[in-house]
């Protein structure tokens, strides 16, 4: 079973997509802050994650960078979900190492291929 870290600020957003994410047979974890994010990140090795930008503690952008430096997580493929969408922040995730950016509010369909285009098995 694929594993799933959501970082998210958002406990009525995390918990809908937990939902739907856990019906298409996933394991879902959450968080609502970068800290916490990013020691569950250590810890449970999720296939992917699906982070948000704005967040109390560290900003996702901080945890991103973090992720991407520390050699134990640095593959596991980074979704920036944020409304924070603009050239400059896409660019500069981009760079952080993050697979791609969609802005919110997205499209549900469009993220759910988005994450078995991620997780296909290899």
């Amino acid at each position: 079973m694929k594993k799933i870290l959501i970082i998210e600020d958002s406990k009525k957003t995390s918990l809908i997509l937990k939902e739907v994410l856990e019906k298409m047979s996933y394991s879902v974890f959450l968080e609502h802050d970068g800290v916490s994010g990013l020691a569950a990140a250590r810890r449970e090795k999720p296939d992917l994650i699906l982070l948000d930008l704005l967040l109390p503690k560290i900003s996702g952008f901080d945890v991103c960078k973090s992720l991407k430096q520390d050699n134990a997580v640095r593959s596991i493929p980074v979704i920036i979900l944020s409304t924070m969408y603009n050239e400059e922040n896409v660019q500069k995730m981009k760079l952080l190492g993050a697979v791609t950016f969609m802005k919110k509010p997205y499209r549900l369909e469009e993220l759910l291929e988005e994450i078995k285009k991620r997780l296909k098995d290899e």
